[in-house]
């Protein structure tokens, strides 16, 4: 077992792994750029190294910092956290190269796994469904829209590299290919430094399920259930639960199975996920797979009681698996919300600032992963998230009341965060019945987050609600005078009496 592991990362995701690392008596290391001198990370962690200014890419992003952190402290393996370099295949090779253990896949599962086209044809392979589509090449227009038209609008343009996202358009029309590719293209090439793009089907109204895996460098390879991470803005994951209300005992199986197959064609070892889409008749598709700890984690390890972080280290160690594919239940249920310094009335635009008083949610079945503390700085150098609130229940509606109840108890000011809008989510009838897709929020908020109508509504009932209970109080307030004893002339004299004893000193 390692001896000492640096996290190359920041706020919720570090403290988490600072925390699997004390619970298996591994010493720790974290990194940080000038603008997190004050983060709660630095000041949880064992030790804590400054490596350049605030911009990612003069520090956590800087390969040769990382690795001579490492050296200077001493530690054996880095463990890449997700995001910066979680996901890239020449900083594995990099660690590898310097002596150290990447808690992580081996480079080459990452570098095949990372090009979704390399994917497609590898998940295409061995049999995994994949949602039709191909290669396409701006300058050959023709050829474009033949493959377009083969798989039917709607389409998505896609880049090759990257994700969250960028580089990607829907085209509805033939009509609006040509100007989808030269700006998917271009955006992807600004992003990610590759402008290759492919062609795919939309699917309408898709639900995102992925399958969390973990194999082992022995051959062993288990899938831990799904996870229901449809409810998204411009691709990017607001409300994640364990286990789907979609998902059956046999679509569970089979899309397990069809995971764990992907990631072994790959030689892959560690955790990660296999995302899906499934569409309304359960046919499920291939999308990618994802080389390194999920932000969703921790609904999965409220229904399995897997520790995943515990998991990775020992799976990177060489131990092999601690669970058998039989040994896996699902109990219960999870919800995660992501709760982030975002205006959601606002189009989510980021907010920044000094967090000037917080007080985090408790009590049964709440889990609160967080970065930040009272006076935390909230800067626009990295990720909004601030915080992931969880909850657990037996039952799905018992996570939803706890969700309700622990949003209701949170409490951040100094920055605008999205807590509103999981608030509302909560009390939808459409997300107790489990309607959920990838459209969710376009189908749920036609007129936007700040529903001016809704409000206005909203305002005139509370505005009846106060001058009602200022009514009651009224009303109240009478009936107590009017039952109030009378007066009694007897009583003031016998007061004023005493008075005039005690100023005159006589008794």
């Amino acid at each position: 077992m390692f001896k000492k592991i640096l996290i190359a990362n920041r706020g919720e995701i570090a403290i988490r792994i600072v925390r699997g690392c004390r619970l298996l008596g591994i010493k720790n290391v974290v990194v940080f750029s000038e603008a997190d001198h004050a983060a709660l990370h630095v000041r949880m962690a064992d030790e804590a190294y400054l490596i350049g200014p605030a911009p990612a890419t003069q520090s956590y992003l800087v390969m040769e910092r990382l690795i001579e952190v490492a050296r200077k402290s001493g530690a054996d393996a880095i463990h890449p956290g997700y995001g910066f370099l979680a996901e890239n295949a020449q900083f594995a090779q990099v660690v590898q190269d310097a002596g150290l253990t990447f808690i992580g896949p081996p480079p080459q599962a990452i570098r095949l796994l990372g090009d979704k086209l390399e994917a497609r044809k590898l998940a295409e392979s061995h049999g995994v469904p994949t949602v039709p589509g191909g290669p396409v090449n701006a300058a050959d227009l023709p050829a474009a829209r033949k493959l377009a038209l083969k798989c039917g609008y709607p389409v998505l343009v896609k880049a090759v590299a990257g994700g969250g996202g960028k580089g990607m358009r829907i085209v509805t029309g033939d009509d609006e290919l040509e100007k989808a590719l030269i700006a998917s293209g271009n955006e992807a090439r600004s992003a990610f430094g590759d402008d290759r793009v492919f062609i795919e089907k939309c699917i309408v109204r898709p639900r995102h399920i992925e399958i969390q895996v973990a194999c082992d460098a022995h051959g062993n390879a288990v899938y831990l259930g799904e996870r229901e991470c449809s409810i998204q803005r411009r691709h990017q994951k607001l409300i994640e639960e364990a286990p789907s209300v979609f998902v059956d005992d046999d679509l569970r199986r089979r899309m397990g199975e069809t995971a764990v197959a992907a990631v072994r064609a790959a030689g892959y070892a560690n955790v990660g996920t296999v995302e899906f889409l499934v569409d309304k008749d359960k046919n499920f598709y291939f999308l990618e797979v994802n080389t390194r700890l999920q932000v969703e984690h921790p609904v999965t390890e409220l229904v399995t009681g897997i520790d995943l972080v515990d998991e990775q280290i020992r799976l990177a160690a060489g131990e092999p698996l601690s669970i058998r594919q039989a040994d896996v239940k699902i109990r219960g249920h999870a919800i995660e919300c992501r709760i982030c310094a975002e205006d959601h009335a606002n189009d989510f635009i980021p907010s920044t600032g000094k967090i000037i008083s917080y007080r985090q949610p408790s009590g049964p079945g709440v889990r609160v992963d967080s970065g930040v503390r009272q006076d935390s700085e909230v800067t626009p150098y990295y990720d909004s998230l601030i915080s992931k609130l969880i909850t657990y229940g037996a039952t799905r509606h018992d996570a939803i009341r706890r969700m309700a109840q622990a949003l209701a108890e949170y409490r951040i000011a100094g920055v605008v965060t999205n807590i509103g809008f999981h608030e509302t989510v909560m009390q939808m009838p459409a997300f107790h019945r489990g309607e959920l897709s990838t459209s969710y929020i376009a189908d749920n908020f036609p007129n936007g987050i700040s529903n001016e109508e809704r409000d206005l509504e909203l305002v005139q009932a509370a505005a009846v609600a106060a001058a009602l209970h200022e009514y009651y109080q009224s009303q109240r307030l009478k009936t107590i005078a009017a039952g109030t004893k009378p007066f009694s002339a007897w009583v003031q004299k016998a007061r004023e009496d005493s008075l005039r004893r005690l100023e005159g000193g006589r008794w």
